[in-house]
């Protein structure tokens, strides 16, 4: 097994952010590319556009809306049989600075806050002009994208950038989210948008912003105010005979009806097999279609958006640090690299690919609990396989789980909580006080017991080291301090929480049997590395040199976040943006 987790600079190795083919390896790459372009030059031919994309998600819908709107032709190829990808399973957060729906709503951006706040979170890992794109074509993606389909937008106001208290940071944040969408607009095409990753209440029409308070309804009046709202909207919307979309939802079944209103085909079932080299470019996809591999021309370019490689279980033993697996994230299961390995056979290179979109998540039966508000939630507090406190529960999930990787005896961890805590909050889709499924205790995903110590036993922690950081944490809950690890210092910490607890609404003690336990792991929204690209979206080679014809963006490409997250919808938001980029750069209008 090999893995980029060497110290950078380290003489002879490479470097931890970046896998890159050797120069021999390269030129290797590029003979047998267009050995293979030209066994592929006589498959039956399936068309020819100007623009060939791979990948429906929010990168790839995005990127041919746009290229549409220049007057190219484009042909959408999905591996799936559904369309949307992970962005349609997902809470759909945005995270753009400075677009047009933030200005609206007033918040107090500032290109130089953006410009302050992303270099402070991203530091050296994204070259500057990278970053600069991100910003600069960012709100015009979001103005293009609502002139261009049915999509509009909210601020997800209060939302807080993942480190407010960084220079340019905002404690009120700036992510958004699509608004409620009818979804009888895609007519019978709405049967192949992708399912979300967890279900909306039955009546209910709920958005990100609102699960926050959703799961204090039982506690807070705030909280059962917004369920009747969120039960007011799915009302309103049967008695109109709608079909509500939100979130993911909204945002795939949005993208696609302006694809359609540009007349812009998007292929299912169609899996990309290899890139196409023709004089020297990337000009077409070698695909699958109805069973017999064909080849897709493109004039102009390929732009790819297929995605990660979550689903990948030999890429993730390659790459990744160990313990990991396929069945802990829940990006979409086509996730499979399909995209970075063809670039890579072209000789690009790679960026990134010891990373994710990490979050704590819990391996419940069917697939994993990607745990936001319930390790933040005062009454709880995360221990390792010693049975002590290892990081700030309230963190931004991705820092969690580098903790765990940096930390000894981190995996799997422990959440442990008291029946208080279950009394007062929604776990998952569980309601507060009701019983969790059998499945999840015979599965070991949780555990039950009347004492600390039987708990101790259960989930295999020593007992007085259970008890011990158990007494710790209650005697600092009640004072509302955390000296050890500082729960609640920043804004950030306080948004999943309660804010009838006082002094400090992360914390309180655990005090109520029987006590509870469930299985932490490190989950993913999907995998964050992939084919290194420059500030125009094009993919680069070892020694920089671009690869023309071949584009990326999304999940397929190493993240402008680097090794940290800005904000909630810092996958989205530069997948979209790095999508328009490429469109215009194919184009000739960046």
């Amino acid at each position: 097994m090999t893995t980029n987790t060497n110290s950078p600079g380290a003489p002879g190795t490479p470097s931890r952010r970046r896998v890159l083919a050797g120069a021999a390896g390269a030129g290797l790459a590029v003979a047998a590319g267009v050995q293979q372009s030209a066994q592929a030059a006589d498959l039956p031919p399936l068309g020819t556009y100007d623009v060939v994309v791979i990948g429906s998600g929010a990168a790839g819908m995005t990127a041919a809306l746009t290229a549409a709107g220049q007057g190219l032709s484009c042909v959408v190829l999905e591996k799936a049989p559904t369309f949307g990808g992970s962005a349609a399973r997902s809470g759909a957060g945005i995270w753009i600075p400075n677009n047009p729906v933030l200005l609206a709503a007033g918040v107090p951006d500032t290109p130089a806050k953006a410009t302050a706040y992303l270099a402070a979170v991203v530091g050296p890992d994204v070259p500057a002009d990278r970053q600069r794109a991100f910003l600069t074509h960012g709100p015009a993606t979001i103005s293009y994208v609502m002139a261009h389909s049915p999509l509009r937008f909210r601020w997800m106001e209060g939302y807080s950038d993942y480190y407010p208290e960084l220079p340019g940071g905002l404690p009120n944040g700036r992510s958004i989210e699509p608004d409620q969408l009818d979804g009888r607009i895609l007519g019978p095409e709405l049967a192949r948008l992708n399912p979300p990753y967890m279900d909306v209440p039955a009546g209910m029409v709920v958005f990100s912003a609102d699960y926050k308070w959703v799961t204090l309804a039982a506690v807070n009046a705030k909280g059962a105010a917004v369920a009747a709202q969120c039960l007011a909207r799915g009302t309103a919307a049967a008695l109109r005979g709608e079909k509500p979309l939100t979130m993911g939802q909204s945002l795939a079944a949005g993208l696609r009806a302006g694809l359609r209103s540009a007349g812009v085909p998007v292929w299912l079932e169609t899996p990309l097999t290899e890139l196409y080299v023709e004089g020297g470019a990337v000009r077409g996809a070698v695909v699958t279609r109805n069973g017999s591999p064909g080849l897709v021309r493109a004039r102009r370019g390929v732009i790819v958006g297929s995605g990660g490689f979550e689903h990948n279980a030999a890429m993730r033993e390659r790459f990744q640090r160990q313990p990991i697996g396929t069945d802990w994230t829940v990006g979409a299961k086509e996730n499979t690299g399909d995209g970075i390995l063809a670039g890579e056979r072209l000789g690009a290179a790679l960026d990134l690919m010891d990373d994710a979109w990490w979050g704590p998540a819990v391996p419940v039966p069917g697939q994993p609990y990607f745990c936001l508000a319930e390790r933040t939630l005062p009454g709880g507090l995360l221990v390792n396989g010693a049975g002590r406190r290892f990081v700030n529960e309230a963190a931004p999930y991705s820092d969690v789980v580098h903790t765990m990787y940096d930390e000894r005896e981190a995996i799997p961890s422990w959440l442990i909580t008291d029946q208080n805590y279950r009394n007062r909050y929604l776990f998952k889709d569980v309601l507060p006080a009701l019983p969790l499924p059998d499945a999840w205790y015979d599965s070991g995903a949780a555990h039950k017991a009347w004492s600390l110590d039987a708990l101790a036993a259960s989930i295999g922690v020593p007992a007085a080291a259970l008890r011990t950081t158990v007494d710790r944490f209650n005697s600092q809950a009640r004072r509302g301090e955390d000296p050890d690890f500082h729960r609640g210092d920043s804004a950030y910490d306080h948004y999943y929480t309660d804010p009838s607890v006082l002094p400090n609404s992360c914390l309180a003690p655990l005090w109520l049997p029987p006590y509870h336990a469930f299985r932490i792991v490190p989950g993913d929204l999907g995998t964050k590395g992939g084919l290194l690209t420059d500030a125009r979206a094009r993919v680069l080679r070892e020694d920089g040199s671009v690869i023309p014809g071949l584009y990326a963006a999304g999940n397929a490409s190493a993240a402008v976040m680097g090794h940290s997250y800005a904000g909630a919808g810092s996958t989205i938001g530069p997948a979209m943006t790095f999508g328009y980029i490429a469109a215009r750069d194919v184009a000739g209008v960046l």
